[in-house]
């Protein structure tokens, strides 16, 4: 492609909506542009990336014997209300209705779908396991689209279900799809993580992800180094040593003259975060609950989301009005004690602790040295908090560390929770009828893209790595005018491209200095200069990636290409 020719608006300035590297990086390299929050186009560069990640997925999938087709994005209100996930899963759903009043939703997902796809098509044990798969943009309705591709309102992703005759056959072609994913990420050259996730609005009882690692992630990744253990912080558990052995005392009221906080309270009484027992009021389907768990810990709210059985929109922070109606106190100083017509739901570390201060339910006052037991009880749950670097590993005993991270695929055993609500059912070697053991597996396509560049740039821009990147030679002519300069360039192009090398040539009428520029931050990984030795047949070759520069006689420049590609280990 001549670049003459070449729709690629790249940008000077950083863009001001633009706050993380491979948002404003896509959107200065002229790969990307916004439409509205969250919704974008990707142009010709972004794309060809794009397509790359693309057929990457394809062939790991179809090495494991999964099949492409493509559905469609709307989907009928009557399949979601069938597996019960119409109005729990929550404002993310685009809804809409066509000319005759019937309802629809733009889909954010495909479970429901695929098996009603195959519930009348598979009807023996003999045509499973199946694995089917489709590549499609989903729509969402983010509450706060952001970070770009990353957090978008429409995204491209690979949705793939396998269909099995039982758990341990589902197991099997779970591990499958692990194993696609590995290989898949791994050719992408990212680095990441395949750590424990929660199944969330999805369902079914164990799933993973694969995180790329970045400190611009959204997600937070608990991690063990001394064994495998790894979860998202949404996930996983935590373990830590309460001190019980001190006897109970007497209850005192402390006067606390407007100190609500944590912090507040801990100055004003002299006394340690893990002596509290911290309160926080939700409204959870519209009914008031009371949460208490240890001051000096953070509540994780997707552990309580799953206690309660509801869906993440149907849990929403208390009013003042809320707060004083079920306490009779002002915010900040409600407590487990006298608490009117609300649920109380405790951290099972609460009941260990020991003479904590917690809030009286009168405005102004707290309480000192009161105990579960003795003083109050609770509906008590395992584990509400969110685990913090330096906890205890669950599994080996060690230090848990806290990486951040970027989720690009992820992987689910569903169970039968939809073959069943569906009627999905097959005839099993004995001729009785079953539920399809159903797996679900994601790749975000343009969500990866996104990663790699948050891998893969520096301060001029983005360093793609030969696999993605949309060419991967440019060839700049520092002066198109000099005859011997656009010629030797010609040539090469020409040259390359019939030798299936995917080529760009500059030969724009800019400075030198405008094609330097645009050439760092499009990222394109090898670099052919032809410049003022042209006329001797000599050109600049350069990596992207290193300031390393070499002569090279034109006719050597295919040869070298080649070995920077073997080094790369890139197969072209």
């Amino acid at each position: 492609m001549k670049m003459s020719n070449l729709y690629m608006p790249t940008l000077r300035q950083v863009p001001a909506e633009a706050e993380i590297p491979s948002h404003q990086l896509l959107l200065r390299a002229g790969m990307i542009r916004k439409l509205v929050s969250g919704v974008y186009s990707y142009l010709p560069l972004g794309y060809r990336s794009i397509r790359k990640i693309e057929n990457i997925v394809r062939e790991e999938m179809d090495k494991k014997g999964a099949q492409e087709l493509l559905m469609s994005a709307i989907q009928p209100r009557e399949l979601w209300e069938a597996s019960g996930r119409w109005d729990n899963f929550g404002p993310e759903m685009f809804k809409l209705k066509d000319r005759n009043d019937r309802e629809f939703c733009l889909g954010p997902t495909h479970e429901e779908y695929f098996t009603n796809l195959i519930k009348d098509e598979v009807n023996s044990y003999k045509q499973l396991p199946l694995i089917i798969y489709q590549i499609q943009t989903k729509y969402r309705d983010e509450k706060r689209p952001r970070f770009g591709v990353i957090r978008a309102r429409e995204f491209i992703m690979k949705d793939a279900y396998s269909f099995d005759v039982d758990e341990e056959s589902m197991k099997l072609s779970y591990q499958k799809m692990w194993d696609a994913y590995d290989a898949i990420f791994t050719r992408l050259k990212l680095n990441y993580k395949v750590v424990q996730g929660d199944t969330g609005a999805m369902g079914g009882k164990i799933s993973h992800e694969f995180m790329a690692m970045s400190d611009v992630g959204e997600g937070r990744i608990a991690y063990c180094k001394d064994c495998d253990y790894a979860a998202t912080d949404e996930k996983a558990d935590v373990v830590i040593k309460v001190e019980n052995n001190e006897p109970m005392m007497e209850i005192e009221k402390v006067y606390t003259p407007d100190i609500r906080t944590i912090d507040e309270l801990t100055e004003f009484l002299n006394i340690d975060k893990n002596r509290f027992g911290k309160a926080i009021i939700y409204k959870a389907s519209g009914k008031p609950i009371v949460v208490l768990i240890p001051g000096h810990r953070e509540l994780n709210e997707t552990k309580l989301i799953n206690y309660l059985k509801i869906a993440e929109h149907e849990l929403e922070m208390a009013d003042e009005n809320t707060i004083r109606e079920i306490s009779l106190a002002d915010k900040g100083f409600t407590g487990p004690i006298g608490i009117k017509d609300a649920r109380i739901i405790v951290d099972k570390r609460i009941t260990f602790m020991r003479n904590i201060v917690v809030g009286a339910n009168e405005t102004n006052y707290h309480l000192r040295n009161v105990n579960y037991g003795r003083d109050f009880e609770a509906e008590v749950v395992e584990d509400l908090l969110l685990v913090e670097e330096g906890d205890i590993c669950p599994k080996c005993g060690s230090k848990l560390y806290i990486d951040r991270g970027i989720e690009v695929g992820n992987i689910f055993q569903l169970g039968t929770k939809y073959s069943k609500s569906l009627n999905a059912t097959f005839l099993d070697e004995n001729g009785k009828e079953r539920e399809f053991v159903m797996g679900s597996y994601g790749v975000g396509v343009s969500r990866s893209l996104a990663a790699i560049v948050e891998q893969y740039h520096d301060e001029k821009g983005i360093v793609w790595p030969f696999v993605v990147a949309p060419y991967h030679v440019i060839i700049t002519i520092i002066n198109t005018k000099k005859e011997e300069q656009y010629a030797l360039g010609q040539k090469l192009y020409d040259e390359l491209t019939k030798k299936g090398i995917e080529v760009l040539l500059d030969d724009r009428n800019e400075s030198a200095g405008v094609k330097f520029n645009d050439r760092d931050l499009i990222g394109i990984p090898v670099r052919i200069t032809v410049g003022k030795f042209a006329n001797e047949g000599i050109v600049e070759f350069s990596l992207r990636k290193s300031n390393e520069k070499e002569d090279l006689k034109a006719e050597e420049v295919y040869d070298r290409i080649i070995t920077a590609f073997k080094e790369e280990g890139f197969e072209q």
